[in-house]
């Protein structure tokens, strides 16, 4: 469950880690990497947090120049942000132009994520954008906006197409930090973004509404700085067996599609528990 802007604890707001240290994976093993930054959270581990640490640790593993297309990654259990999570890569194959691994991310000796992950050396070929990116005004032109859970992010939101959702489904928003001219960072970055928020909760009713995320899946159309604006939109696609799915974009300040992502979440009416 994401907490809205208005239940973000006090001592989140106060605490300031950067994304780069997060990042910034100790390399154990070959193909085996552990993430260092521990801190204090009451939610699950944020799922973007361990799709982009397992990112970054399947990119140290494949020839220099590939770049990640797609990820697909599943939540199995609920980790814990005070707790170092340990990266396992296996180096599935590498071929003239794609390399495929697969990544399990540990805690405590049990897998709370997994992860196939593609990359490609980048080839010259067509490049064609069907549709345009979603009308919002300019970041700059609306007021900043903190999101819960997202260390050196800056936000702002635009008018929303679904105004009774209770989280935003399209948001502006961009690294305050500067950042290295390293494309696979830059796809670290934005996978990190990519889960901060969800399609489904422009379907809540006051019944049913939205939970634990189950899978995630990002494609790479072209490469992006994520230390300057982009825009994230969502959208719901459909609601059944106690499970929903929204499918998204983000375009990069001047329009260009850079990724696109879809989620399944948990979509549940609570039920009364029988007395024990």
């Amino acid at each position: 469950m994401r907490p809205t802007i208005s239940e973000q604890p006090e001592s989140r707001l106060e605490e300031r880690h950067s994304v780069l240290e997060l990042l910034d994976l100790e390399e154990l093993d070959r193909d085996l990497y552990r993430g260092t930054l521990v801190f204090d959270d009451p939610y699950p581990l944020y799922g973007g947090q361990v799709a982009a640490q397992a990112l970054r640790a399947a990119g140290g593993t494949v020839p220099e120049g590939r770049l990640p297309h797609s990820l697909h990654g599943y939540f199995l259990r609920g980790g814990d942000a005070a707790r170092p999570t340990i990266f396992r890569v296996d180096r599935d194959r590498d071929g003239r132009s794609f390399s495929a691994r697969r990544v399990v991310a540990l805690q405590g000796g049990e897998v709370i994520f997994n992860m196939s992950v593609s990359f490609q050396q980048p080839a010259e070929d067509e490049d064609r954008q069907v549709h345009p990116a979603p009308d919002a005004p300019g970041p700059e032109t609306l007021p900043g906006s903190e999101m819960p859970r997202l260390f050196s992010m800056d936000s702002r939101v635009p008018p929303q197409p679904y105004p009774a959702s209770d989280f935003p489904t399209r948001l502006w928003s961009r690294c305050l930090e500067p950042l290295p001219d390293d494309d696979l960072l830059h796809a670290c970055v934005l996978t990190y973004l990519s889960d901060i928020s969800s399609g489904l909760t422009a379907l809540h009713d006051g019944t049913a509404r939205s939970g634990s995320s189950l899978d995630h899946s990002v494609w790479f159309h072209r490469p992006v700085r994520m230390d300057d604006w982009v825009l994230m939109d969502l959208v719901p696609l459909t609601v059944a067996s106690g499970r929903g799915l929204y499918s998204g974009t983000i375009h990069s300040r001047d329009g260009v599609l850079v990724a696109s992502l879809t989620q399944e979440c948990l979509f549940r009416t609570p039920r009364d528990r029988p007395s024990s």
